[in-house]
Protein backbone atom coordinates (compact mmCIF):
# COMPACT_ATOMS: atom_id res chain seq x y z
CA UNK A 1 0.00 0.00 0.00
CA UNK A 2 3.21 2.47 0.69
CA UNK A 3 4.33 1.59 -2.72
CA UNK A 4 0.94 2.79 -3.90
CA UNK A 5 1.10 5.55 -1.85
CA UNK A 6 4.36 7.00 -3.28
CA UNK A 7 3.23 6.54 -6.68
CA UNK A 8 -0.30 8.53 -6.21
CA UNK A 9 1.94 11.45 -4.58
CA UNK A 10 4.08 11.74 -7.99
CA UNK A 11 0.93 11.82 -10.23
CA UNK A 12 -0.33 14.38 -7.75
CA UNK A 13 2.76 16.22 -8.30
CA UNK A 14 2.53 16.13 -12.32
CA UNK A 15 -0.83 16.94 -11.75
CA UNK A 16 0.72 20.12 -10.66
CA UNK A 17 3.03 20.83 -12.71
CA UNK A 18 0.39 20.09 -15.13
CA UNK A 19 -1.40 22.81 -13.85
CA UNK A 20 1.22 25.44 -14.40
CA UNK A 21 1.34 25.13 -17.56
CA UNK A 22 -2.33 25.32 -17.88
CA UNK A 23 -2.51 21.40 -19.43
CA UNK A 24 -6.26 20.94 -17.75
CA UNK A 25 -7.10 17.77 -19.31
CA UNK A 26 -3.82 15.77 -18.57
CA UNK A 27 -3.51 17.34 -14.40
CA UNK A 28 -7.24 15.64 -14.69
CA UNK A 29 -5.71 12.37 -15.93
CA UNK A 30 -3.25 12.59 -13.53
CA UNK A 31 -4.98 12.80 -10.25
CA UNK A 32 -8.08 10.13 -11.34
CA UNK A 33 -5.32 8.25 -11.19
CA UNK A 34 -3.82 9.36 -7.89
CA UNK A 35 -7.02 8.56 -6.43
CA UNK A 36 -7.57 5.32 -8.07
CA UNK A 37 -3.86 4.19 -6.32
CA UNK A 38 -4.17 5.98 -2.91
CA UNK A 39 -7.73 8.36 -2.32
CA UNK A 40 -6.40 11.70 -0.47
CA UNK A 41 -8.11 14.90 0.34
CA UNK A 42 -5.74 16.34 -1.56
CA UNK A 43 -6.38 15.17 -4.65
CA UNK A 44 -10.06 15.50 -4.22
CA UNK A 45 -9.23 19.01 -3.43
CA UNK A 46 -7.43 19.87 -6.91
CA UNK A 47 -9.86 17.65 -8.61
CA UNK A 48 -13.24 19.44 -7.76
CA UNK A 49 -11.03 22.53 -8.67
CA UNK A 50 -10.00 21.14 -12.02
CA UNK A 51 -13.69 19.78 -12.63
CA UNK A 52 -14.34 22.83 -11.73
CA UNK A 53 -12.10 24.84 -14.35
CA UNK A 54 -12.84 22.64 -16.83
CA UNK A 55 -16.52 23.45 -17.25
CA UNK A 56 -16.31 27.49 -17.51
CA UNK A 57 -16.33 26.32 -21.52
CA UNK A 58 -14.08 29.53 -22.20
CA UNK A 59 -16.56 31.89 -21.76
CA UNK A 60 -14.41 33.89 -19.36
CA UNK A 61 -11.12 33.79 -17.50
CA UNK A 62 -10.48 30.24 -16.05
CA UNK A 63 -10.44 30.05 -12.56
CA UNK A 64 -6.74 29.06 -11.17
CA UNK A 65 -6.78 25.87 -8.69
CA UNK A 66 -6.47 26.65 -5.41
CA UNK A 67 -3.27 24.74 -5.39
CA UNK A 68 -1.75 27.18 -7.14
CA UNK A 69 -3.59 29.71 -6.29
CA UNK A 70 -1.79 29.43 -2.90
CA UNK A 71 1.57 29.48 -3.95
CA UNK A 72 1.28 33.52 -3.55
CA UNK A 73 1.51 33.13 -0.35
CA UNK A 74 4.88 30.66 -0.23
CA UNK A 75 6.96 33.03 -1.76
CA UNK A 76 8.01 34.21 -5.36
CA UNK A 77 6.85 32.04 -8.28
CA UNK A 78 8.22 31.95 -11.95
CA UNK A 79 5.99 33.29 -14.58
CA UNK A 80 4.64 31.04 -17.14
CA UNK A 81 4.52 31.73 -20.89
CA UNK A 82 2.30 31.16 -23.41
CA UNK A 83 5.19 29.42 -24.95
CA UNK A 84 5.83 26.82 -22.76
CA UNK A 85 2.35 25.27 -23.06
CA UNK A 86 3.58 22.56 -24.98
CA UNK A 87 6.45 21.70 -23.21
CA UNK A 88 7.70 18.85 -21.00
CA UNK A 89 8.76 18.89 -17.50
CA UNK A 90 12.70 19.55 -17.76
CA UNK A 91 13.48 16.42 -15.33
CA UNK A 92 13.34 12.84 -15.82
CA UNK A 93 11.17 10.51 -13.87
CA UNK A 94 14.36 8.92 -12.92
CA UNK A 95 15.36 12.20 -11.83
CA UNK A 96 12.32 12.55 -9.26
CA UNK A 97 12.73 9.36 -8.09
CA UNK A 98 16.35 9.30 -6.70
CA UNK A 99 14.98 12.65 -5.20
CA UNK A 100 12.10 10.67 -3.81
CA UNK A 101 14.80 7.77 -3.09
CA UNK A 102 16.89 10.03 -0.72
CA UNK A 103 13.78 11.83 1.36
CA UNK A 104 12.50 8.69 2.22
CA UNK A 105 16.14 7.28 3.89
CA UNK A 106 16.06 6.82 7.54
CA UNK A 107 19.67 7.72 8.25
CA UNK A 108 23.43 8.62 6.26
CA UNK A 109 24.46 4.85 5.70
CA UNK A 110 21.24 4.82 3.72
CA UNK A 111 21.81 8.00 1.74
CA UNK A 112 24.67 6.85 0.64
CA UNK A 113 23.53 3.84 -0.17
CA UNK A 114 26.57 1.79 1.83
CA UNK A 115 26.51 -0.74 4.84
CA UNK A 116 27.69 1.04 8.40
CA UNK A 117 30.87 -0.75 8.03
CA UNK A 118 32.13 0.89 4.75
CA UNK A 119 35.31 2.25 4.37
CA UNK A 120 36.16 5.63 3.85
CA UNK A 121 36.88 4.73 -0.21
CA UNK A 122 33.49 2.67 -0.79
CA UNK A 123 31.88 6.15 0.80
CA UNK A 124 33.57 8.79 -1.30
CA UNK A 125 32.73 6.82 -4.39
CA UNK A 126 29.18 6.11 -3.55
CA UNK A 127 28.84 10.09 -2.69
CA UNK A 128 30.94 10.82 -6.27
CA UNK A 129 27.71 8.38 -8.10
CA UNK A 130 25.14 9.69 -6.45
CA UNK A 131 26.75 13.54 -6.38
CA UNK A 132 26.50 13.24 -10.70
CA UNK A 133 22.74 12.00 -10.37
CA UNK A 134 21.53 15.26 -7.50
CA UNK A 135 23.25 18.06 -8.87
CA UNK A 136 20.74 20.68 -9.09
CA UNK A 137 22.20 22.17 -11.88
CA UNK A 138 21.78 18.59 -13.87
CA UNK A 139 18.85 17.49 -11.79
CA UNK A 140 15.91 19.91 -11.83
CA UNK A 141 13.00 17.45 -9.88
CA UNK A 142 11.56 18.82 -6.83
CA UNK A 143 13.16 19.22 -3.85
CA UNK A 144 17.01 18.29 -5.24
CA UNK A 145 17.87 20.83 -3.57
CA UNK A 146 17.46 19.45 -0.39
CA UNK A 147 18.40 15.83 -1.78
CA UNK A 148 21.66 17.20 -2.46
CA UNK A 149 22.43 18.89 0.67
CA UNK A 150 21.20 15.89 2.63
CA UNK A 151 23.69 13.74 0.53
CA UNK A 152 26.90 16.11 0.76
CA UNK A 153 25.83 16.36 4.76
CA UNK A 154 25.75 12.49 5.12
CA UNK A 155 29.51 12.33 3.15
CA UNK A 156 30.69 15.11 5.30
CA UNK A 157 29.73 13.13 8.36
CA UNK A 158 30.64 10.00 7.29
CA UNK A 159 34.17 10.82 6.48
CA UNK A 160 35.52 12.78 9.38
CA UNK A 161 36.21 10.11 12.03
CA UNK A 162 34.94 11.65 14.87
CA UNK A 163 31.70 12.72 13.78
CA UNK A 164 31.18 9.14 12.33
CA UNK A 165 31.90 7.85 15.84
CA UNK A 166 29.93 10.22 18.09
CA UNK A 167 26.78 9.27 14.60
CA UNK A 168 27.08 5.45 15.14
CA UNK A 169 26.53 6.26 18.78
CA UNK A 170 23.40 8.58 19.00
CA UNK A 171 22.66 9.22 15.34
CA UNK A 172 21.38 6.05 13.62
CA UNK A 173 18.86 4.24 16.26
CA UNK A 174 16.99 7.12 16.78
CA UNK A 175 13.26 7.23 15.84
CA UNK A 176 12.42 9.91 13.87
CA UNK A 177 8.84 8.77 12.82
CA UNK A 178 5.63 10.45 14.51
CA UNK A 179 7.15 14.33 15.00
CA UNK A 180 5.27 16.07 12.12
CA UNK A 181 7.47 17.92 10.12
CA UNK A 182 10.94 16.90 11.42
CA UNK A 183 10.21 19.32 14.68
CA UNK A 184 10.37 16.42 17.26
CA UNK A 185 12.90 16.14 20.04
CA UNK A 186 14.88 12.63 20.20
CA UNK A 187 16.84 11.11 22.46
CA UNK A 188 20.60 12.27 23.27
CA UNK A 189 19.45 16.01 22.51
CA UNK A 190 19.63 15.55 18.91
CA UNK A 191 17.06 17.73 16.70
CA UNK A 192 16.12 15.99 13.37
CA UNK A 193 15.24 17.88 10.07
CA UNK A 194 12.84 16.84 7.96
CA UNK A 195 14.78 14.17 6.05
CA UNK A 196 15.47 12.79 9.40
CA UNK A 197 18.79 13.44 9.91
CA UNK A 198 20.23 14.84 13.16
CA UNK A 199 21.26 18.34 13.47
CA UNK A 200 23.84 17.56 15.63
CA UNK A 201 25.83 15.76 12.71
CA UNK A 202 26.41 17.79 10.25
CA UNK A 203 29.39 18.67 7.85
CA UNK A 204 31.29 21.33 8.61
CA UNK A 205 31.64 22.55 4.81
CA UNK A 206 28.45 23.22 2.77
CA UNK A 207 26.93 20.20 -0.19
CA UNK A 208 28.29 23.03 -2.98
CA UNK A 209 31.57 23.01 -1.03
CA UNK A 210 32.20 19.77 -0.82
CA UNK A 211 31.22 18.48 -4.30
CA UNK A 212 33.63 20.77 -5.62
CA UNK A 213 36.72 19.89 -3.51
CA UNK A 214 36.06 16.44 -4.54
CA UNK A 215 35.64 16.96 -8.21
CA UNK A 216 38.38 19.35 -8.30
CA UNK A 217 40.77 16.18 -7.01
CA UNK A 218 40.90 17.87 -3.56
CA UNK A 219 38.57 15.70 -1.34
CA UNK A 220 39.39 16.19 1.98
CA UNK A 221 41.63 13.52 3.41
CA UNK A 222 40.47 13.82 7.11
CA UNK A 223 40.43 10.12 7.74
CA UNK A 224 42.69 7.32 6.70
CA UNK A 225 41.66 4.32 6.60
CA UNK A 226 44.59 1.83 5.99
CA UNK A 227 43.60 -1.88 5.94
CA UNK A 228 45.65 -4.86 4.85
CA UNK A 229 45.11 -6.86 1.99
CA UNK A 230 45.83 -10.43 3.35
CA UNK A 231 46.43 -13.07 0.29
CA UNK A 232 46.00 -16.61 0.43
CA UNK A 233 49.27 -18.07 -0.43
CA UNK A 234 48.95 -21.79 -2.26
CA UNK A 235 49.05 -24.45 -0.19
CA UNK A 236 52.90 -25.55 -1.86
CA UNK A 237 54.82 -22.62 -0.28
CA UNK A 238 56.26 -23.17 2.70
CA UNK A 239 55.37 -21.39 6.29
CA UNK A 240 58.58 -19.37 6.20
CA UNK A 241 57.47 -17.84 3.22
CA UNK A 242 53.74 -17.04 4.34
CA UNK A 243 55.29 -15.57 7.97
CA UNK A 244 58.04 -13.16 6.06
CA UNK A 245 55.00 -11.74 3.92
CA UNK A 246 53.30 -11.13 6.53
CA UNK A 247 56.11 -9.61 8.48
CA UNK A 248 56.29 -7.20 5.18
CA UNK A 249 52.43 -6.54 5.13
CA UNK A 250 53.05 -5.12 8.95
CA UNK A 251 55.50 -3.16 8.75
CA UNK A 252 54.07 0.22 6.91
CA UNK A 253 51.37 -0.38 10.28
CA UNK A 254 54.12 -0.57 12.95
CA UNK A 255 55.72 2.55 11.03
CA UNK A 256 52.43 4.55 11.21
CA UNK A 257 52.01 3.72 14.85
CA UNK A 258 55.86 5.14 15.19
CA UNK A 259 55.90 8.07 13.57
CA UNK A 260 52.33 8.90 15.65
CA UNK A 261 54.37 7.81 18.73
CA UNK A 262 57.18 10.44 18.26
CA UNK A 263 54.87 13.20 16.74
CA UNK A 264 53.07 12.99 19.96
CA UNK A 265 56.34 14.37 21.97
CA UNK A 266 56.15 17.55 19.67
CA UNK A 267 52.78 18.49 19.51
CA UNK A 268 51.92 21.04 22.32
CA UNK A 269 48.72 22.26 23.59
CA UNK A 270 47.16 25.45 22.20
CA UNK A 271 47.86 28.26 24.83
CA UNK A 272 43.99 28.71 25.07
CA UNK A 273 40.33 27.46 24.44
CA UNK A 274 36.60 29.24 24.04
CA UNK A 275 35.04 27.47 26.01
CA UNK A 276 36.04 25.82 29.32
CA UNK A 277 37.27 22.55 30.82
CA UNK A 278 39.25 20.98 33.22
CA UNK A 279 42.44 22.27 31.47
CA UNK A 280 41.32 25.25 30.53
CA UNK A 281 39.89 26.62 33.73
CA UNK A 282 41.09 30.28 34.02
CA UNK A 283 38.52 32.89 32.11
CA UNK A 284 40.19 35.86 30.57
CA UNK A 285 38.85 38.63 28.07
CA UNK A 286 39.76 40.23 25.18
CA UNK A 287 40.00 43.87 25.15
CA UNK A 288 39.05 44.57 22.08
CA UNK A 289 35.52 42.73 21.25
CA UNK A 290 34.93 41.68 25.21
CA UNK A 291 35.43 37.67 23.88
CA UNK A 292 35.59 35.28 26.76
CA UNK A 293 38.45 33.17 26.50
CA UNK A 294 39.94 30.37 29.15
CA UNK A 295 43.40 29.44 29.26
CA UNK A 296 45.69 27.01 31.58
CA UNK A 297 46.51 27.67 35.55
CA UNK A 298 50.20 28.13 34.67
CA UNK A 299 49.51 30.70 31.77
CA UNK A 300 50.74 33.34 33.23
CA UNK A 301 54.52 31.64 33.93
CA UNK A 302 54.48 29.33 30.68
CA UNK A 303 53.44 32.08 28.32
CA UNK A 304 56.04 34.57 27.21
CA UNK A 305 54.26 36.16 24.06
CA UNK A 306 52.33 39.25 23.19
CA UNK A 307 49.09 38.99 25.02
CA UNK A 308 47.67 41.47 22.39
CA UNK A 309 48.50 38.61 19.37
CA UNK A 310 47.01 36.22 21.25
CA UNK A 311 43.70 38.31 21.91
CA UNK A 312 43.40 38.78 18.24
CA UNK A 313 44.10 35.19 17.16
CA UNK A 314 41.08 34.70 19.54
CA UNK A 315 39.04 36.77 18.30
CA UNK A 316 39.59 35.81 15.11
CA UNK A 317 38.70 31.96 15.71
CA UNK A 318 35.70 33.37 17.81
CA UNK A 319 33.99 35.34 14.65
CA UNK A 320 35.18 32.31 11.83
CA UNK A 321 32.90 30.16 14.24
CA UNK A 322 30.17 32.03 14.35
CA UNK A 323 30.42 32.93 10.04
CA UNK A 324 30.30 29.07 10.51
CA UNK A 325 27.23 28.61 12.54
CA UNK A 326 26.03 31.72 10.71
CA UNK A 327 26.15 29.83 7.59
CA UNK A 328 24.81 26.24 8.75
CA UNK A 329 21.64 28.39 10.30
CA UNK A 330 21.04 29.73 6.71
CA UNK A 331 21.74 26.91 4.80
CA UNK A 332 19.29 24.88 7.34
CA UNK A 333 15.88 27.66 6.80
CA UNK A 334 17.13 28.29 3.58
CA UNK A 335 16.42 24.57 2.77
CA UNK A 336 12.91 24.19 4.55
CA UNK A 337 11.81 27.67 2.77
CA UNK A 338 12.45 25.74 -0.68
CA UNK A 339 11.08 22.69 0.09
CA UNK A 340 7.87 24.29 1.48
CA UNK A 341 7.87 26.24 -1.80
CA UNK A 342 8.27 23.11 -3.81
CA UNK A 343 4.89 21.32 -2.06
CA UNK A 344 2.65 24.51 -1.65
CA UNK A 345 3.16 23.86 2.27
CA UNK A 346 2.11 27.79 3.41
CA UNK A 347 2.38 26.06 6.96
CA UNK A 348 5.63 24.69 6.69
CA UNK A 349 6.77 27.99 4.98
CA UNK A 350 5.98 30.17 7.75
CA UNK A 351 7.60 28.12 10.14
CA UNK A 352 10.66 28.42 8.18
CA UNK A 353 10.55 31.98 8.40
CA UNK A 354 10.60 32.05 11.42
CA UNK A 355 13.46 29.91 12.15
CA UNK A 356 16.00 31.62 14.22
CA UNK A 357 19.14 32.05 13.49
CA UNK A 358 21.28 33.41 16.85
CA UNK A 359 24.72 32.65 15.57
CA UNK A 360 24.04 35.35 12.50
CA UNK A 361 22.42 37.72 15.19
CA UNK A 362 25.49 37.82 17.41
CA UNK A 363 28.11 37.68 14.28
CA UNK A 364 26.02 40.61 13.11
CA UNK A 365 26.85 42.66 16.90
CA UNK A 366 30.25 41.70 17.08
CA UNK A 367 30.98 43.52 13.28
CA UNK A 368 29.28 46.25 14.34
CA UNK A 369 31.17 46.51 17.21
Amino acid sequence: MDGNKDEAQRCIDLAVQALAERKIDKAEKFLLKAERLYPTENAKRLLAQVKSTSGNNGNGPKERPAAAADEKDTGPRKRVNSDSKNHAPDYTNDQLEAVRKIKKCKDYYEVLGVSKSATDSEIKKAYKKLALQLHPDKNKAPGSVEAFKALGNAAGVLTDAEKRKNYDLYGINESHSGHGNGGGHHGHGQHYNDYGYSRGFQADISAEELFNMFFNGGFPQQNVYMRQQRRRHPAREDRDSNNSSALINLLPILLLIGLSMMSSFFISDPMYSLTPSHKYSVKRETNGLKIPYYVKDNFYSEYQGSVARLEESVEEDFVNHLKHSCSRERNYRDSMLAKARTFGDRDLYRKAQNINTPSCENLQKYLIT
